[in-house]
């Protein structure tokens, strides 16, 4: 899924009543941000299926959006005395925000009922209501319901025997009012809709067509099974959005294992934020909800449609290749490629980028992990993990290289948004095993992406240690690395790797280095060195040479950096910004922000690498500054988290770098742009365009043909740093 970002405190907010236009609302601009994933769903220009998947992107997005940042606002508005700022802003923003999902919903409707499910009806996929089976269809659908459905099922009535039942997170139910036939009686019962079962039924088990009911309208008209003897009044679906901000989260903790499951149990129990029903609903089983879960009538969203549209990710996942991109199988990195490639002789040679997921993740990061679990002169491994997959690889050969004898030790983020339950059970796996577990700083999420393997060598005619590394933009998790795009580096630079090595020191122990000789790590110094480099640009361009920033990004919310980002538009520097989420900067205004641009690339990976450049004054681009990490320009960032920027210094590497940078200023296929009223436009190709360049290709398919290109020449064997 495409994520939004984690909560974490944030700098102050101008004084209440205040609108200080510098600074475009985070919330607002993230909801612009998931208006383009929209926008792909409606673009009829895509395969069919890849629109169904942004369909429901789209609504995973919303969801993830209601828990942490519409929970923690409407927190806000309620603790008014903790904060009288924030709470004022919040209670401002909230109905902005309200109106806009409510249209964007309503766009999203639409587009499912007049053009998505119409255009799957006629490409053999259908969606029927229940209403419409023919007769032999609902025989073999009740048959199927009452074997398979009917058994898990559990009414759970209120009344003053029975309590308010609990509602669980994310859940579609079906709310009723019942009573004994021939009485005034009216008794509230919930079904919850079973979450592990499918919740488009298949009628058949066609391939190149197929015909589907939505489990909710199944169990609606089977209403009677459930409540024999009883008259159903009425009946209405509703959905419940519970928040994923609790009071722990802010608080220290002894033991932050057990911190991070006490906060679990809390987030199963939080405040519900938000209840999603169809139109004209019950207006009894409607009141009687709000007041139990205390929810008020601005926070119930009636809306067409699905109310959860995250089902169709199972059409998306439908084998119809006639309908979906073509399949994109990443490339051996070529540096890597060929039978018995030793990966640890080939890094000694050089530096090796990676990019994911046009290069082959397994063939590289993967190997590299499992490579050293097996290697007799590996003596130690050390690696972050902030998320993974469930079977994640990375498991599996740390706890071979425990077993083996070897040192390791992992940073498990125990506070990895939505993730913390899994990383829990890998943290007390890895432990029984025998890895050294740490968990972080103490008040610091660890969110840089390292590897160090340490190997005993034949080094000038003796034995001694050589540190190999591995720093990249996106998490340890070979799911995600096949569709989120991010870069790595593979090195042996000796400056580099020691500075890898202190900032495990830092993760696991007590060590506080003064200095790093190359990376750039947030807390201590990211912060500051971004603003020395950006300083050195407008030294540059006031002095009258040529001054020049690209800065490629998730998210960009920091306002030191984004005032530092005026001052040097104001002096002259060019400045590109390509942030694919919110960004809390207005570019384009005059005596402003007139020389920087801003662009987002939305399409088929999501876009999560960070690429940082400084021209410096140089003629050629590649004498510039190059660096790729974990950080985006976010308060958080930069002054919350663990995180880690490392400098490219080979020349291939940078050149590559460069040419990914031009391609994305390029793109005018899958490029919007942020115009100085706040607002974004969706780019196209000029006309006459060469149809094989960026312009036209897009991003994802220039890269990917890059990618083909790179896979059949000879990889250079020395790069120079």
């Amino acid at each position: 899924m495409m994520r939004s970002d984690d909560h974490t405190p944030s700098e102050p907010a101008p004084p209440p009543g205040t609108i200080d236009a510098r600074y475009p609302n985070r919330d607002l601009s993230w909801l612009d941000f998931n208006q383009r994933v929209l926008a792909q769903a409606l673009d009829r220009r895509e395969p069919l299926l890849e629109r169904v998947k942004f369909m429901a992107i789209f609504s995973s997005n919303l969801d993830e959006f209601f828990m942490k940042r519409m929970a923690l606002l409407r927190q806000r508005v309620q603790s008014p005395k903790a904060d009288p700022d924030k709470s004022h802003i919040a209670a401002a923003i909230l109905p902005v925000l309200r109106q806009r999902v409510i249209e964007m919903q309503a766009v999203q409707a639409r587009c499912w009922a007049e053009d998505l499910r119409p255009a799957l009806a006629d490409a053999g996929i259908e969606v029927i209501d229940y209403v419409n089976l023919a007769e032999a269809q609902r025989e073999v659908i009740d048959d199927w319901y009452r074997a398979n459905v009917y058994p898990v099922l559990t009414p759970l009535a209120v009344d003053p025997g029975h309590r308010f039942p609990f509602i669980s997170n994310l859940s579609e139910n079906i709310g009723v009012m019942v009573g004994r036939e021939g009485t005034d009686e009216r008794l509230f019962a919930r079904i919850k809709i079973p979450n592990m079962l499918s919740r488009l039924v298949p009628l058949d088990d066609a391939i190149e067509t197929r015909s589907f009911v939505p489990l909710e309208q199944i169990i609606l008209h089977n209403l009677d099974d459930l409540f024999p003897g009883m008259v159903v009044h009425d009946v209405m679906i509703f959905r419940v959005t519970r928040s994923a901000v609790t009071a722990l989260e802010s608080e220290e903790a002894d033991d932050l294992l057990e911190h991070v499951e006490t906060q679990l149990r809390m987030r199963r129990f939080a405040n519900a934020v938000r209840v999603e029903v169809p139109p004209s609903p019950s207006r009894e089983i409607l009141s009687f909800l709000t007041e139990e879960l205390g929810l008020s009538e601005t926070e119930v969203y009636e809306r067409e449609g699905p109310l959860d549209y995250r089902a169709l990710f199972q059409i998306a996942d439908l084998p119809r290749a006639d309908l979906r991109v073509e399949e994109w199988t990443a490339v051996v990195p070529p540096a890597l490629a060929g039978e018995g490639v030793d990966i640890f002789a080939r890094m000694r040679e050089r530096d090796i980028l990676l990019h994911h997921p046009y290069e082959s993740f397994r063939a590289s990061v993967e190997r590299f992990i499992a490579e050293a679990a097996r290697d007799p002169d590996v003596l130690a491994i050390k690696q972050t993990l902030y998320r993974t997959s469930r079977d994640s690889p990375f498991i599996d050969s740390l706890i071979r290289a425990a077993e083996r004898g070897k040192q390791v030790a992992c940073l498990v983020e125990l506070r990895a948004r939505f993730d913390e339950d899994k990383n829990v059970r890998f943290a007390r796996r890895l432990e029984r095993a025998g890895v050294h577990v740490a968990y972080g700083v103490v008040g610091l999420k660890t969110h840089c992406k390292c590897s160090l393997v340490v190997r005993r060598e034949g080094i000038k005619g003796r034995d001694a240690l050589r540190c190999y590394a591995h720093l990249g933009t996106g998490n340890y998790h070979p799911k995600t690395a096949q569709l989120y795009t991010d870069l790595g580096l593979l090195t042996t630079d000796p400056e580099i790797t020691a500075d890898v090595v202190s900032l495990f020191n830092v993760l696991t122990g007590r060590a506080r280095p003064e200095h790093y000789n190359k990376l750039i790590v947030a807390p201590e110094q990211m912060r500051l060195r971004f603003l020395e480099m950006i300083d050195h640009e407008i030294e540059l361009a006031r002095s009258g040479r040529k001054g020049r920033i690209i800065a490629k990004m998730n998210a960009l919310e920091d306002r030191q950096i984004t005032d530092r980002l005026y001052e040097a538009s104001a002096a002259g520097v060019e400045i590109d910004l390509i942030v694919r989420g919110f960004c809390c900067l207005r570019p384009q205004i005059p005596g402003l922000s007139e020389n920087i641009r801003v662009r987002s690339i939305i399409g088929r990976f999501l876009e999560h690498s960070r690429i940082f450049y400084f021209g410096r004054g140089a003629d050629d681009p590649l004498d510039g500054w190059f660096g790729i990490g974990s950080a985006d320009w976010m308060y958080r960032n930069l002054s919350a988290r663990v995180e880690a920027v490392c400098p490219v210094q080979d020349l291939d590497a940078r050149r590559r770098l460069w040419r990914i940078l031009e391609i994305m200023l390029e793109d005018r296929s899958q490029a919007w742009e942020l115009a100085a009223d706040g607002t974004y436009h969706e780019l196209v190709p000029r006309e006459g365009a060469d149809p094989n360049s960026p312009e036209v290709l897009g991003t994802f398919a220039a890269l990917m043909r890059e990618a083909r290109l790179a896979e059949q020449s000879d990889p250079p064997m020395q790069g120079t740093k």
